[in-house]
């Protein structure tokens, strides 16, 4: 917490707006639009309610493909399924570590040979806060009129050539789990220019209630709405994410500083015109000293200190409850999951404690 948030807090408290509503909730939606540079947005229960109401108003239904990142989490893949849509997982690139466009491409052209239709969408993450390739992506999109679901979740304050990521697809997704950059302990907001798909989105999230004196329902609707109070402590957490993301990048370049010139460890670049927030420090290792040194040994070398780390992401195409749907192969996320690491990137962290962190890993080729 910054400090910042009690205020709004009391506030919300003072006027007694608790409840899923209130002013507090349009303060944050107008803030994170303009922060953002989008027209619209709404504030959501989390990421993941947010992408599944972005499938639904994009009309994706059941038996429809939707084409998603196998380098992601979960929760970018699952509403396609609650919709009893099909996901097709396309692998990454080695730049970004994001959805490779040429496999895109070639996924696209795939399924309508082999179904007679084109996916319904394309649900792209940016990952660890870097951005994917998204002049590519969004050509591609436009190519075919395929819609584009921007999972920014993990990049809010990152940048794509000077623009914001979360607008840079049709809709734009952002998480404040407590994991992120800032959180409101849990929400979300899906973002968009389009004022048609916002308004169906508020309306899906408050159940689907018509405007009734009584309560009348002719559509499925969901209780995914943010409350006020969530949406008071995001005020205040936006007032520090630029201090955030910058401190994010400086904690990514002590580690560059410290273990770069270690012939086994490498880290991930940040291609010209991207700027990614560095949300986690994440490192490749190669097998080294006869395959001695792994990620593994790493990782329990550093819990013995009682330092976390964790693997990467593993491919969606890998986990079981997703491995018998298409996949559009490179081997980069297959690789990347095998040799990658995320060591501890909390903003709070101080040079003392960073100082640990490396050492113990420095100490693994000694």
């Amino acid at each position: 917490m910054s400090g910042e948030e009690l205020k709004y807090v009391q506030e919300a408290f003072d006027t007694n707006w608790i409840a899923p509503v209130g002013p507090h909730i349009t303060q944050f939606e107008n803030a994170l639009s303009k922060y953002i540079g989008v027209d619209h947005c709404a504030a959501l229960s989390s990421g993941t309610a947010a992408i599944h109401l972005a499938l639904i108003v994009l009309g994706v239904q059941q038996n429809d493909e939707v084409v998603c990142q196998s380098f992601t989490f979960s929760g970018s893949c699952n509403p396609i399924l609650y919709e009893k849509a099909k996901p097709v997982f396309v692998d990454s690139e080695a730049d970004t570590w994001n959805m490779d466009p040429k496999l895109l491409k070639a996924c696209i052209l795939d399924r309508i040979e082999k179904t007679g239709r084109k996916p319904k969408a394309i649900i792209i993450v940016h990952l660890y806060g870097m951005p994917a390739k998204m002049d590519e992506i969004m050509s591609i999109s436009r190519e075919f009129q395929i819609p584009v679901i921007e999972d920014a979740a993990e990049a809010l304050g990152s940048e794509y050539k000077g623009r914001k990521a979360g607008s840079l697809g049709d809709i734009g997704i952002l998480s404040f789990n407590g994991n992120k950059i800032i959180t409101t302990s849990g929400g979300g907001v899906l973002l968009s220019n389009n004022e048609e798909w916002i308004k169906k989105t508020r309306f899906l999230a408050t159940q689907a209630r018509e405007p009734a004196a009584h309560y009348e329902h002719k559509e499925i609707g969901y209780n995914y709405r943010l409350s006020n109070v969530c949406a008071a402590i995001g005020l205040g957490q936006l007032s520090v994410l630029t201090d955030r993301a910058l401190r994010r990048r400086e904690i990514n370049s002590y580690y560059q500083e410290k273990l770069g010139g270690l012939e086994w460890v490498s880290f991930p670049k940040e291609p010209l015109g991207f700027f990614s927030n560095r949300w986690l420090t994440t490192i490749l290792v190669q097998n080294s000293q006869g395959g001695q040194i792994t990620p593994e040994t790493i990782r329990l070398a550093l819990e013995k200190e009682n330092i976390e780390s964790r693997p990467l992401w593993k491919p969606m195409h890998l986990q079981p409850v997703f491995s018998n749907w298409p996949f559009y192969q490179s081997g980069i996320s297959e690789m990347l999951f095998k040799k990658g690491l995320c060591i501890p990137s909390g903003t709070s962290l101080n040079y003392v404690q960073l100082e640990r962190i490396t050492a113990a890993i420095r100490a693994q080729g000694t």
